[in-house]
């Protein structure tokens, strides 16, 4: 099944829902924070529009969805201020794929209108939100259009799996596994890194046409780093071994089954920016993240709880691939089993990850 049919978040406000299950995420648009100050700081003290248009690529749905709206106007209004003038008008471009639960967000915006009307007072001007749907793999917007773009833990997924994992006879490279591995054979992380770095270079090539001169990003990658990676989708990938040996998923299934995913290294992220030439790079930091700390609340250390969340935080983001796959039936099983394992792993290291956040402009 094509990538974009399946590609997107558990919709609605139940308990599984991406929506309730997005702390994680949160905090990842939380540690890019200081960037975007400092990025959107100087590109609307340089630009001074009469309209300031922002696209939030890979937007999903939920409470995250206009964190990046209300942090740009709350940091523009702060600059107007300081300025001595008015604020300038907003539009917001939510983006995501034709699956993902626009409706969720549009029955939230007048709350959040109502919100930045509190916050703000009477200053806060005209804002116009929109959904655009359709893969940031390609053109989206029309040329010279948008001032900035953000997007964050959303480049990891490819537009498909690579194509050379499969033969001309149908045999699949990396059987037994859905994701690169330590027993894969070379060819398997050969074609997931050179996808990658196709996909990214097409979506920095579009951007770079659909951006203003001066034009910037503050780009959020989850990155694979050798001291702090927990290996995830092997973790998933193992799991459905043990049910294919208890005969509860058909093997054959899971030997033609890819996850559509790839965690780049920091080099190989500024490696392919430097190759594309579109940008420049303003500033790369790279974040260490406890796991816990990152879907529980602060002072809760409660591993049996902080396993019940991250389990529903990757059953939110991940459920809609793997039902589509390997069906309804065992997803509660499936996840009933990741809970364990996560709880396994927990007591033996503490689980970390690491963040790669660029900001960079394109040429004026």
């Amino acid at each position: 099944m094509a990538t974009e049919q399946v590609l997107h978040m558990n919709g609605g406000t139940g308990e599984t829902s991406y929506a309730n299950n997005s702390t994680f995420q949160k905090n990842a648009i939380l540690r890019t924070n200081h960037i975007m100050e400092e990025c959107i700081t100087k590109l609307y003290r340089t630009t001074l529009p009469e309209c300031l248009k922002v696209a939030d690529l890979g937007c999903s749905s939920g409470p995250n969805t206009l964190m990046v709206a209300s942090t740009i106007v709350k940091i523009v209004d702060a600059v107007s201020q300081t300025l001595n003038q008015d604020p300038p008008m907003f539009q917001f471009f939510l983006n995501d794929l034709y699956g993902n639960d626009f409706n969720t967000i549009f029955k939230s915006l007048p709350d959040f209108y109502k919100r930045m009307e509190e916050e703000i007072g009477h200053k806060f001007g005209p804002c116009f939100i929109s959904g655009t749907p359709g893969t940031f793999y390609g053109r989206l917007f029309p040329n010279h259009s948008i001032h900035f773009f953000h997007s964050s833990s959303t480049l990891h997924w490819l537009s498909q799996i690579p194509k050379e994992l499969n033969s001309e006879a149908g045999e699949s490279m990396n059987k037994g596994a859905i994701c690169p591995t330590s027993e894969s054979p070379p060819g398997v992380h050969k074609a997931y890194s050179e996808q990658f770095q196709r996909d990214l270079k097409v979506f920095l090539r579009s951007r770079s046409e659909e951006l203003i001169p001066g034009g910037a990003m503050v780009l959020a990658f989850i990155i694979s780093d050798q001291n702090h990676n927990i290996k995830g989708w092997e973790v998933f990938g193992g799991i459905f071994n043990d049910m294919v040996s208890e005969h509860m998923v058909e093997k054959r299934k899971l030997d033609s089954f890819n996850i559509s995913s790839y965690f780049p290294t920091a080099e190989e992220v500024r490696q392919v920016i430097e190759e594309e030439g579109s940008f420049n790079i303003q500033r790369m930091e790279k974040t260490i993240y406890d796991t816990m700390e990152s879907v529980m609340e602060i002072g809760n250390e409660d591993e049996d709880t902080f396993a019940e969340r991250l389990t529903k935080t990757m059953r939110a983001a991940t459920e809609p691939i793997f039902k589509a796959e390997f069906g309804e039936e065992i997803m509660d099983e499936y996840f009933t089993r990741l809970q364990s394992k996560i709880i396994q792993l927990h007591r033996v290291e503490r689980l970390k990850g690491a963040n790669l956040i660029v900001h960079m402009t394109k040429d004026t």
